[in-house]
C-alpha cells in the first residue's frame, strides 16, 4: 500500500482504499476490547485507561479515533487488518530518541521505550548520531538491546534507526523496517554516506551529490530486499539555516515516486524544555533554536527563520511559507513532531561512570543523580510531541505506509486526542495525505471531526482547545527557482472557534465548486500565544507567535498541525 502509483502524481483515488495487509499482527493487547482488564499487565492497562479516557476506545473499536471514521467498521473488520475507506488505526510515535550509544546521550534503550509505552506511544524510532565511533561499534551494539526493548514491549514497535548528519547539511533520521540485515543495511549507509564519517558536512555541490547517492543507496536495499522498507525525514530543518530550499527538493526527489525515501521533516523539533524560563527551567530556547546565521547558511532565509513559532520550524509555521511552497508543486513532504530525547527536564538520572564511549560505543547505563535536573531541555517520547500515524494494522510495514502516505498530524502536549479530516466529492473522498481526484467543476467539502483532549497531560491539566485554522493553496506546479520558499496563493480562509471542552467537534468547509488543483491542511491551538503571520494579515490573521528565547515555557502554548490534502479536478 502506497506504493504502485500510476500517474506521475503519487497519490491515489480517496475511495478505494483497498488494503492488503492481511498478515498484520493482531491489536496490541490494550486496544482488543475482546482481552479483558484483569489480563492485562500494568503497562498495557495504563494504555487502555488512557484510550479509554481520550474516547478512543469501544465496542470492536469503532467508538473514536483510534479507527477514524468508523461508524460502519464492524468489530470483525479491526482484527483482519482489511478496512476499507477511513478506518485506519492511528498509532502515535516518535521517531527521533537518542541513547547512551549517542556521544551526548545517557539513557538505555529500555529506558526510552518504557518511558515511551507509558506515554502511550505505539511505534519508536532510536537514533543515535552518525559518528565514526556508531558506524563502527554503536550500530550493531544498539541492537540486541533493541531487540530486547521489543521483547519486553510488545505492544510498542521499536525500530532501530540512525541520526543522520546529512552531508552539507542538517540532521535526519534514518530507519529501516526490521529483519535479519538491518544492522548491516544501516552500517553501511552511515559508514559510505554520514557527513560526519565521511567528512562531507560542509555546503558544496560534491557533499549535496553525496546525500542524494546515499538516498539511492537506502531505495537499491529495499529494491534488492536487503530490507522490506526505508524512510529518512529531516530533523530540525531551520535550525542552522543550512537546508537550503534546493537540497530540502532533491532529496524528496531523489528516488522513485514508488518508493520514495525521503519523505518529510520536523514539522516542530524536539528540545522543548530548553524554553521553560529560570529558575526552574534551562531558560533557553525551544527546540534550542537560538541561533544565527554561519557560514553554509543559505543567505536568503531571514533572521527570524532561526527561532521556532508556537515550538514549530520557521518552515512550517510561515502560512505561504517554504512548507507551503513545496506542497505547491502538488508533490508530497509530510510534518512530524518528535521529543529528540537526550537528557530529561526535571529527571533525577545521571550518566554512570565508567568505561570509555570511544572505545565501548556507548556510556555505562545512568545512575541515581541525587537531584533533579532543572538545566535539562528535553521530554521523554510522548510526554510532550506526538505525531500520529494512520495505520493498516499494527505492524512495522504499516507505520512507513502510513508516513510514505502522509496519513500523518501532529500534537503538542495532547491538545487533541483524535483528528479525522475527510475531503469529499462527486461520491469520492480522500484523506491527510492523499488527493481527491474529481470532474472540474464538482462541489467539496472538507469535514473535520475533532476529538478533544480526554484528560490531562503530563503537566497536569486538560489542554482547552480554543481554534481550528483551514489552510488552503493552489497547486501551481513545479517551481523554476529550486531555491523558492514562498508560496503566494496559501492563507488561512477560515478559522473555527471551539465552544466545547470535551468530546468531539465536527467543522465543515465548503470549497465550492472546485475548477483548479488546491490542497488544504489544519492546525489549531489553546488560544494562548498568536501574533500576525510573517505574510500579513490577509494570509495569516493569527497565526503561532514567533518564540521568545529564555521565556517559553511549552506548555502553555499548545499546537497541532495536520498533513495536507489534495483536491485534484480534471
Amino acid at each position: 500500500m502506497g506504493h504502485g502509483h500510476a500517474h506521475g502524481h503519487h497519490h491515489h483515488h480517496g475511495h478505494d482504499h483497498t488494503h492488503e495487509h492481511t498478515t498484520d499482527a493482531a491489536l496490541p493487547a490494550a486496544f482488543d476490547t475482546l482481552v479483558p482488564d484483569e489480563a492485562l499487565t500494568p503497562e498495557q492497562r495504563s494504555r487502555r485507561s488512557l484510550l479509554r479516557r481520550a474516547g478512543l476506545l469501544g465496542a470492536g473499536l469503532a467508538a473514536g479515533g483510534v479507527l477514524a471514521g468508523t461508524a460502519g467498521a464492524a468489530p470483525a473488520a479491526a482484527s483482519t487488518g482489511r478496512r476499507r475507506g477511513n478506518g485506519f488505526l492511528w498509532l502515535a510515535g516518535d521517531h527521533h530518541i537518542h541513547t547512551q550509544y549517542s556521544s551526548d546521550g545517557k539513557y538505555r534503550v529500555i529506558d526510552q521505550v518504557r518511558q515511551g509505552a507509558r506515554n502511550g506511544m505505539d511505534w519508536l524510532v532510536i537514533t543515535d548520531h552518525g559518528s565514526a565511533t556508531h558506524a563502527r561499534i554503536g550500530v550493531e551494539k544498539v541492537n540486541p538491546d533493541i531487540k530486547e526493548a521489543r521483547a519486553a514491549h510488545e505492544d510498542t514497535l521499536v525500530f532501530q534507526g540512525l541520526e543522520w548528519n546529512i552531508p552539507a547539511a542538517e540532521h535526519g533520521t534514518v530507519f529501516v523496517h526490521p529483519g535479519k540485515n538491518e544492522v548491516s543495511v544501516l552500517k553501511q549507509f552511515e559508514t559510505d554516506y554520514d557527513g560526519s564519517v565521511k567528512g562531507a558536512t560542509g555546503s558544496s555541490a560534491a557533499n549535496e551529490a553525496l546525500a542524494i547517492a546515499g538516498l539511492a543507496f537506502l531505495s537499491d536495499q529495499v529494491r534488492r530486499r536487503k530490507v522490506k522498507d526505508a524512510l529518512m525525514l529531516a530533523n530540525h530543518p531551520a535550525r542552522k539555516g543550512i537546508d537550503s530550499p534546493h537540497e530540502i527538493r532533491a532529496w524528496r526527489d531523489a528516488t522513485l515516486a514508488s518508493h520514495r525515501i525521503a519523505v518529510g521533516m520536523e514539522g516542530a523539533p524536539g528540545h522543548q524544555a530548553a524554553g521553560l524560563p529560570t529558575p526552574l527551567g534551562p531558560g533557553g530556547a525551544r527546540g534550542i533554536y537560538d541561533n544565527s546565521p554561519g557560514a553554509d547558511s543559505f543567505a536568503a532565509y531571514p533572521l527570524e527563520s532561526y527561532r521556532t513559532w508556537g515550538g514549530f520550524d520557521w518552515m512550517t509555521a510561515t502560512v505561504g511559507g517554504l512548507w507551503d511552497s513545496l506542497l505547491a508543486e502538488g508533490k508530497p513532504w509530510w510534518i512530524t513532531a518528535n521529543s529528540d530525547s537526550h537528557q530529561v527536564y526535571a529527571d533525577t538520572a545521571a550518566r554512570g561512570t565508567g568505561g570509555d564511549f570511544a572505545t565501548d560505543g556507548r556510556y555505562a547505563d545512568p545512575v541515581y543523580g541525587g537531584k533533579i535536573d532543572i538545566t535539562a531541555t528535553d521530554f521523554f517520547p510522548g510526554q510532550y510531541s506526538r505525531t500520529h500515524v494512520g495505520a493498516d494494522g499494527f505492524s512495522y510495514a504499516a507505520v512507513m505506509d502510513g508516513i510514505r502516505a502522509g496519513r500523518v498530524w501532529v500534537d503538542h502536549g495532547r491538545l487533541i486526542s483524535g483528528l479525522d479530516v475527510r475531503v469529499s466529492g462527486g461520491s469520492r473522498w480522500a484523506t491527510l495525505g492523499g488527493a481527491l481526484q474529481v470532474k472540474k467543476g464538482t462541489k467539496v467539502t472538507l469535514t473535520v471531526d475533532v476529538s478533544l483532549a480526554g484528560g490531562p497531560n503530563w503537566a497536569g491539566f486538560v489542554p482547552k482547545l480554543a481554534r481550528v485554522d483551514v489552510i488552503q493553496g493552489d497547486v501551481t506546479g513545479e517551481v523554476k527557482d529550486k531555491d523558492t520558499f514562498t508560496a503566494p496563493t496559501a492563507k488561512v480562509v477560515k478559522s473555527y472557534e471551539v465552544n466545547k471542552d470535551t468530546g468531539t467537534v465536527r467543522l465543515t468547509y465548503d470549497l465550492g465548486r472546485v475548477d483548479r488543483p488546491v490542497y488544504v491542511r489544519l492546525r489549531g491551538t489553546d488560544g494562548n500565544r498568536s501574533a500576525v503571520g510573517a505574510m500579513g494579515a490577509a494570509v495569516d490573521p493569527a497565526g503561532p507567535a514567533i518564540d521568545v528565547v529564555g521565556d517559553a515555557d511549552p506548555w502553555r502554548d499548545l499546537w497541532f498541525y495536520s498533513n495536507p490534502v489534495w483536491v485534484l479536478p480534471s
